[in-house]
């Protein structure tokens, strides 16, 4: 990356200072509630706003018990009105407040996008720094949860092609609490996408070990191949990796973690090592961030590659709900197939 993403949390140099907090055992919505009551401590122009966020703690009880410990004037309920609340984002960021707007769900975004594109990526731009946009977007993201129309989508490839936006997916309760803090502090605006099907996922919270936020991580090393993805994919990915490895197959994952900006030395980093590459997303496949990672890989890997980078995605249809989700979202199966075509690539 070519920004360097410092964390909040790291420990001052020298002296004594107060005992670091133990490990925790959360879920990833109590990861995110508990970054979010530390960034408004830390922060008192920090603002929590959006539809059902305040007494009722939002739909999935990210924002649960912030308005009684912070007042209705930090945290509260916006009308259901997307263009506006991502409007007055605008308007609060201009006079010195770090607002942290939630749209409930992805699909909601969409009233948005004139606010977003327009305005939230380019003020800083156009005002020559003058007018810097501190807002972090949470947006409850992907599918998996078997919701309505438009309460389950795959939005990443819309906002990377936005110059001015950062898009960071966290994919465990770990790198949700410490990404989100360092989100909170940033002064640009941080579209954070939260992949909804994970909320629920228990695993150890660190608040004393961040570890290193810049770039993407290797969640699992390997040999033969880099399996490439970010949310709630990392998950699945992993997944198919303990399976992999039951036949022998070393499979890497890497979780891309900040899609924008892209952390492409990592990516060479890791394909250079393994010579193989499948990328997976839950959009459409046509022109989503799968194809962009794929041009990187192959502009810094192409002399090492052994076969084409291969991309297991969504289908080129709209995201569909309910039942059909699970004909549409990338499986096992899937995966596994898209790492045997490229292990099998024969070349000439």
């Amino acid at each position: 990356m070519s920004e360097t993403l410092s964390s909040p949390l790291s420990p001052a140099a020298g002296g004594d200072g107060p005992a670091a907090p133990a490990p925790l055992t959360l879920s990833m919505q109590g990861a995110l509630n508990r970054a979010l009551g530390e960034v408004l401590e830390d922060n008192p122009k920090a603002l929590i706003f959006g539809e059902d966020v305040g007494r009722l703690g939002g739909v999935f009880r990210i924002t649960d018990g912030l308005q009684a410990r912070f007042g209705a004037e930090r945290v509260f309920d916006t009308p259901l009105a997307e263009s506006g609340i991502l409007g007055m984002s605008v308007g609060l960021a201009m006079a010195g407040f770090h607002p942290i707007p939630e749209v409930q769900f992805d699909g909601f975004a969409y009233p948005a996008v004139n606010q977003i594109v327009s305005q939230v990526g380019r003020m800083n731009y156009r005002s020559r720094g003058a007018l810097p946009m501190p807002i972090t977007l949470r947006v409850p993201s992907f599918g998996g949860i078997r919701a309505p129309e438009l309460h389950g989508e795959s939005l990443e490839s819309l906002f990377v092609h936005v110059p001015g936006l950062k898009v960071v997916s966290p994919a465990d309760p770990h790198q949700a609490y410490h990404l989100l803090r360092l989100a909170g502090s940033m002064p640009d605006p941080v579209i954070f996408m939260e992949p909804k099907a994970r909320y629920w996922q228990k695993g150890i919270v660190d608040p004393a070990d961040a570890g290193a936020l810049e770039g993407a991580r290797i969640a699992r090393p390997g040999r033969h191949l880099t399996l490439i993805a970010w949310g709630a994919m990392v998950a699945r990915c992993l997944q198919v990796a303990e399976l992999a490895a039951e036949d022998g197959i070393e499979v890497e994952v890497l979780d891309l973690r900040w899609l924008s900006p892209i952390d492409a030395d990592g990516l060479a980093e890791s394909v250079s090592r393994t010579r193989r590459a499948v990328v997976v997303h839950e959009a459409p496949r046509s022109s989503g961030l799968g194809a962009e990672i794929a041009a990187l890989v192959t502009e810094r890997c192409f002399n090492t590659l052994k076969a084409p980078v291969e991309r297991v995605t969504g289908f080129d249809v709209p995201y569909p709900s309910g039942d059909l989700e699970d004909e549409y979202i990338p499986n096992i199966d899937r995966i596994l197939f898209g790492i045997q075509r490229v292990l099998e690539h024969r070349r000439g």
